[in-house]
């Protein structure tokens, strides 16, 4: 098992020994999932935040500033029957944390997964809730969710996001009980990491027994305190993304946009280095271009383009993984 020490050197290795580690990872990934790359469809439910993350141009000091929105319960059905015409069974919604998006979630679901017969995956990406409300969406039909923390560093995370750590950890066990899948991950180029760190965030995802990790270079986004900060290194995101790969085997890993924000050909890189989900947006036009999540000039993952990119990869697209599996114990891996 690999330990901090051994992942900290992977997450070091340059040129040729980079290109191993990524065909390594490449071959770990075949051999759980194939050679094959999960599609989900996401839509952005709402960019009003209650946090005030220092790398977030959709923090709570912004919110006067920013044109607000909230999408309703018919909105979430409208797009989901665009993502389920599109032949995606992966329904995403995210936004950002306000307590209002349980109920309109909520309510939505039941008639998704009406209209799938009950064949789709709702995935969740809403921040930190009660129990109760995490049990509540469960019990409408809610199967996924993803918490990243961002950092697993108890000092820096609080420093980034305002908020313990453990109150996400809370979270993300309550998730674990309830029997969710359940994501994680962490931001790559924040101040004051170094290779240990961002390792300790691997290892530390494994312990936690979750499902699928992601790993994100830093976008600096404008009207942050972090604006004028560099940005994350690709190449040690890269590296991460097939260090995870290798440090858990049957984790979902995106290609995160984020990764094409960086560096034009980033998305591709990440399904070379061992990523196996790619997540295409169905936000409607109006309310994607107020979802500020790295700025206005964010990158977009759109159906043609994901086509391509998944075709250019060698790779083939494919639905939910979860879909007919047990639920999952307490800390169980898929």
């Amino acid at each position: 098992m690999l330990d901090v020490q051994d992942v900290s050197e992977l997450l070091a290795l340059r040129g040729p020994e980079q290109e191993e580690l990524f065909a390594r990872a490449r071959l770990k990934r075949t051999e759980v999932f194939g050679a094959e790359v999960v599609v989900r469809g996401v839509t952005e439910i709402t960019n009003q935040c209650r946090v005030n993350c220092e790398f977030c141009p959709m923090r709570r000091d912004n919110t006067r500033a920013n044109t607000g929105f909230r999408l309703g319960s018919d909105d979430l059905v409208d797009v989901a029957a665009a993502i389920k015409a599109s032949g995606i069974d992966v329904v995403f919604f995210q936004g950002g944390e306000v307590p209002q998006t349980t109920r309109v979630v909520g309510e939505a679901i039941p008639r998704i997964r009406e209209m799938y017969g009950d064949d789709v995956e709702i995935l969740l990406n809403l921040g930190n809730k009660r129990r109760d409300e995490y049990e509540y969406l469960r019990e409408q039909g809610a199967t996924s969710y993803i918490l990243k923390y961002e950092t697993s560093d108890p000092r820096l995370n609080e420093e980034m996001r305002h908020e313990t750590l453990e109150s996400r950890l809370t979270c993300l066990q309550d998730l674990l009980d309830l029997g969710y899948r359940v994501g994680t991950g962490s931001i790559i180029g924040l101040p004051g990491q170094d290779l240990r760190s961002v390792a300790r965030d691997i290892v530390f995802a494994r312990d936690l027994g979750v499902h699928m990790c992601s790993v994100a270079p830093f976008v600096p986004a404008p009207d942050t305190p972090l604006a004028g900060h560099p940005g994350g290194d690709v190449e040690l995101t890269l590296n991460a993304i097939a260090a995870s790969r290798l440090v858990q085997p049957d984790w979902l890993i995106p290609a995160v946009s984020a990764l094409s924000k960086r560096a034009g050909e980033g998305q591709h890189r990440g399904l070379m280095a061992g990523a196996n989900v790619i997540t295409i947006n169905f936000t409607p036009e109006e309310q994607r271009d107020r979802y500020l999540i790295y700025g206005r000039e964010r990158f977009v993952v759109k159906r043609d383009y994901a086509t391509r990119l998944i075709t250019q990869t060698g790779l083939t697209p494919r639905g939910s993984v979860f879909l007919g599996q047990p639920v999952p114990e307490a800390g169980d891996r898929a």
